[in-house]
C-alpha cells in the first residue's frame, strides 16, 4: 500500500484555510443577521461557530475538492465555498446523532444538548434543562442543515452548475437520514448481524463520507460516467473501511484522541460490524455477557475492559481490522483503471491512508 504523504491532502492547495475562510465568512453573516433578531440568539450562534470552525477533520469537502479536481475540474475559490457546505451538514448530523446517543461529549468538549442544558441550569430557568437542551440541540442541528442548502446556493457558481450537484446533495442527506433511522431501531430491537451492521454503517456515515462527496464534486466538474463509476467503486468500500475504523475507535480508541470517553459505543449500545462479529464468534457465556452489558450506560472502566478483551479474544478485532484492509485495497484498486488528473488521483490515494488508519 502507497505511504501517505507528508502534506496531507486536505491541506494542499490550501484547502483546509480556504474550506475555514468560507466557513468563517458565512458564520460572520449569520451572526450578523441573527443579532438583528435577537441578542438572545448570540449563544446559538457561538456553539455553531465553536463547533464548526473547534474541530473536524474537512475529509468531506477534501473528498469532494479532489473528487472535481480529477474529473477535469478547475480550481476556485467558489467551488471551495460551495463544498464548504458539507461541513454544516456534517454538523447537523453530528448534534443530533449525539443527541439520539445521548452523547455527553464531543471532540472533548460538552455536546450541544448538555452544553444548553448546563445553561438552563446555570441561569434557573422554568421547566426541565435536559427537555430544554434536547430541544436546543434538534433545532441548532435542523440550523446547520438549513445553512448547508444556502452556502451550496450562495458560493458564487453557475446555476446549472449547482443544479447539476443538487440531486447528489439531496441524495446524501436522505441516505444519512434513513441510515440513522436504522441505527436508532437496531439498537432498539437489539438486532445482531452483519447484515444489518453493514447497511447502517454504509447509510448512516458511510456513503456521505466519501462515495457522495466525490460524486458532488464530479458532478460541479460535470464528470464523464467512466470516472463517477470509479468514485462510486472507490467511494463505497472505503467508506465502509472508515465507518469500520470508527467503530474500532469507538471500543479501543484513546480519549485523548478521540475526544469521548473510552468504550463509548459499548455504552451507547452501537450494534456494529465488530460487536457483530464478537457475537457470531463468542461461545454462549460470552454472547451472553456481551449482550448483557452492551447499552449499559452505567459500564465502568472494568466493565469496558472486560468487554474489550472479550471482543478481542473472539478475533473480532482482527477480522475488522483485516476488512479494512481489504475494503481499502479494493478501493485504491478502482482508481487504477481510470483517467484522472495525477495530483488528485495521489490525493485520493493519499485520503484513503488517511481515513482508515486514523487514531481520531
Amino acid at each position: 500500500m502507497t505511504h501517505a504523504a507528508p502534506v496531507s491532502p486536505v491541506d494542499r492547495a490550501g484547502l483546509r484555510q480556504r474550506v475555514d475562510k468560507a466557513l468563517t465568512e458565512f458564520l460572520a453573516g449569520r451572526r450578523s443577521w441573527m443579532a438583528g433578531i435577537d441578542d438572545a440568539l448570540t449563544p446559538i450562534a457561538e456553539t455553531i461557530e465553536g463547533f464548526v470552525l473547534g474541530g473536524g477533520k474537512r475529509l468531506r469537502p477534501a473528498f469532494a475538492y479532489w473528487g472535481f479536481r480529477g474529473a477535469g475540474g478547475v480550481d476556485a475559490d467558489q467551488v471551495v465555498t460551495a463544498l464548504a457546505a458539507l461541513e454544516f451538514f456534517q454538523a447537523s448530523a453530528l448534534i443530533h446523532d449525539d443527541l439520539m446517543d445521548r452523547s455527553d461529549t464531543r471532540r472533548g468538549e460538552p455536546a450541544v444538548h448538555r452544553r444548553f442544558a448546563t445553561r438552563h441550569r446555570t441561569h434557573g430557568w422554568g421547566g426541565d434543562p435536559d427537555a430544554f437542551g434536547d430541544a436546543a440541540a434538534i433545532l441548532l442541528g435542523d440550523l446547520c442543515l438549513v445553512w448547508s442548502d444556502e452556502l451550496l446556493h450562495s458560493a458564487g457558481l453557475d446555476p446549472h452548475t449547482v443544479a447539476r450537484a443538487r440531486p447528489v446533495f439531496d441524495e446524501m442527506r436522505g441516505e444519512v437520514t434513513v441510515g440513522q433511522y436504522l441505527d436508532v431501531l437496531t439498537q432498539a430491537t437489539g438486532e445482531v448481524s452483519l447484515d444489518r451492521a453493514g447497511k447502517v454503517a454504509r447509510y448512516k456515515s458511510a456513503k456521505y463520507t466519501v462515495e457522495r462527496p466525490l460524486l458532488l464534486g464530479a458532478a460541479l466538474a460535470d464528470a464523464s460516467a467512466d470516472v463517477r463509476t470509479a468514485y462510486s467503486a472507490y467511494g463505497l468500500p472505503l467508506g465502509e473501511a472508515f465507518q469500520l475504523r470508527d467503530d474500532v475507535l469507538g471500543v479501543f480508541g484513546d480519549p485523548a484522541q478521540t475526544g469521548k470517553p473510552a468504550g463509548d459505543d459499548l455504552r451507547e449500545g452501537k450494534r456494529t460490524y465488530l460487536v457483530a462479529a464478537a457475537v457470531q464468534a463468542a461461545d454462549e457465556a460470552g454472547r451472553e455477557l456481551l449482550l448483557g452489558r452492551l447499552g449499559d450506560p452505567e459500564l465502568d472502566e472494568d466493565g469496558v475492559t472486560r468487554l474489550r478483551e472479550l471482543i478481542s479474544g473472539t478475533g473480532a478485532l482482527a477480522r475488522t481490522e483485516q476488512r479494512i484492509v481489504t475494503l481499502t485495497d479494493a478501493a485504491l484498486a478502482a482508481l487504477a483503471g481510470v483517467d484522472l488528473d495525477t495530483e488528485a488521483r495521489q490525493a485520493l490515494v493519499d485520503l484513503a491512508i488517511a481515513a482508515t488508519r486514523r487514531a481520531d
